[in-house]
């Protein structure tokens, strides 16, 4: 892993470059997706099918029942409690999340409203290969049922015609009925402009590789996404001489599994800590079997760096502005004020990243690639419409419509301000 030192010449500009060269990689080119995109338009289940002999091997793109409920009853009886588990208390965290409609009457009775009606219809993308992601599932799905979204789509691909059994589980106890066997940029576009056998939606969501992140900027538009980029995953831990440096590194570890460019920064203010965790990492990473992986990660996106100031860490944190951050230091509660940039924060010795993926109730779809700087993790609002309504009495339109006469008139609307004056009484 890179070392970065605070008293290094050009320490900023070296965090600048490690940043942009990560996101440089991130970059997608369009064009093949573009290409996929067009043919689904065109020729609909025919280019499905395709795609997915082609990509997944899978023969049909829609599971029968028969199918759904052989492989969700050959699943273990510990992960379907486990799921059960999640769900109960994913539900239950995100129910404290609906929004209330606002009234307001003023003192002209004018009557101003803004209520929050839930999407017609959303496709959960959940990514699919050997392994697949039950947790993924629930994460998109339980908040759009609490706003109360009630068409819900799940797209899965199969692989060699197998269906991921844990994800058809947590199907069930979502209540989804509508279930597909495909993936990447075709799935994307069948959800977008719909098919023979599938019903176009009105919103997309969930993660997917560099392909399908792709097709769903390409959709954007004719569909909706999620307000945020989501992918690949990302750490920051911050640690003192309190920390363990074993489960530091097991912490990096965790992460850089999922992915080559995933990235992994720890940042400290004790040189011999790092150390102690750079040395944990080399011994731990004999006993994992995603061991290629996270060697590649580490090597190409994973940073240690040495910062002597409480201030200088936090800017730092809020410059990552990381997917995860993990405050593990016995003074954490100093961070907090000052931490303005991250998906979600892990406080304490105990608060470990991996947790939030399953089932503390948080939800692990969250903003990379420096979007939390401006965006939040998956919520109950992003399946909601905001509309205002107004109701303007006559004496409301004839106190307030002057004003608008004058300003319209400046910004030479002369259609608006006519159109506000024709409805206030001749005097």
């Amino acid at each position: 892993m890179k070392i970065l030192f605070i008293k290094n010449k050009n320490f900023d500009e070296n965090l600048n470059n490690f940043l942009a060269h990560r996101k440089k990689k991130i970059q997608f080119n369009a064009a093949p997706v573009i290409k996929v995109i067009k043919d689904v338009k065109k020729n609909g289940d025919k280019a499905l099918l395709k795609y997915e002999k082609k990509y997944n091997k899978n023969q049909s793109l829609i599971p029968s029942k028969n199918k759904i409920s052989k492989a969700i009853s050959s699943l273990d009886i510990k992960i379907k409690k486990s799921i059960d588990l999640a769900y109960k208390r994913i539900l239950k965290f995100h129910n404290l999340q609906k929004s209330k409609n606002i009234s307001y009457v003023d003192n002209f009775q004018n009557k101003i409203e803004y209520k929050y009606l839930p999407i017609s219809s959303v496709g959960v993308y959940v990514p699919g290969s050997k392994i697949s992601y039950p947790s993924t599932l629930l994460m998109n799905a339980i908040p759009a049922i609490v706003a109360g979204v009630k068409r819900i789509v799940l797209i899965n691909p199969a692989h060699e015609g197998k269906i991921n059994a844990a994800v058809l589980y947590a199907a069930r106890k979502c209540n989804i009925k509508e279930i597909y066997s495909i993936g990447g940029p075709s799935a994307i576009a069948a959800l977008a402009y719909g098919t023979k056998k599938i019903k176009k939606v009105d919103k997309i969501v969930g993660p997917g590789n560099a392909y399908v992140a792709s097709a769903k900027k390409e959709v954007f538009g004719d569909v909706g996404v999620e307000g945020m980029t989501a992918g690949p995953s990302e750490i920051t831990i911050v640690c003192d001489r309190f920390s363990n440096p074993e489960w530091i590194a097991s912490d990096l570890i965790g992460q850089a599994e999922h992915d080559n460019l995933a990235q992994c920064i720890l940042i400290s203010k004790d040189k011999k800590m790092i150390e102690k965790v750079r040395l944990e990492i080399l011994d731990q990473l004999k006993k994992i079997p995603r061991a290629a992986t996270v060697k590649k990660s580490l090597k190409n996106n994973g940073l240690l760096i040495y910062i002597n100031s409480h201030n200088k860490i936090a800017e730092v944190v809020n410059k990552i502005s990381p997917e995860h951050l993990e405050l593990n230091t016995k003074d954490y509660k100093k961070f907090i004020p000052k931490i303005k940039n991250a998906g979600s924060i892990c406080l304490g010795k105990y608060a470990v990243m991996a947790m939030t993926d399953y089932n503390v109730g948080s939800n692990h779809v969250l903003p990379t690639n420096g979007s939390a700087r401006y965006s939040s993790g998956m919520n109950v609002n992003e399946f909601y419409k905001r509309i205002s309504y107004i109701n303007l009495s006559k004496k409301g339109i004839e106190s307030l419509g002057p004003s608008v006469i004058t300003l319209a008139n400046y910004e030479g609307l002369i259609g608006h301000a006519l159109s506000v004056k024709k409805r206030i009484r001749r005097k």
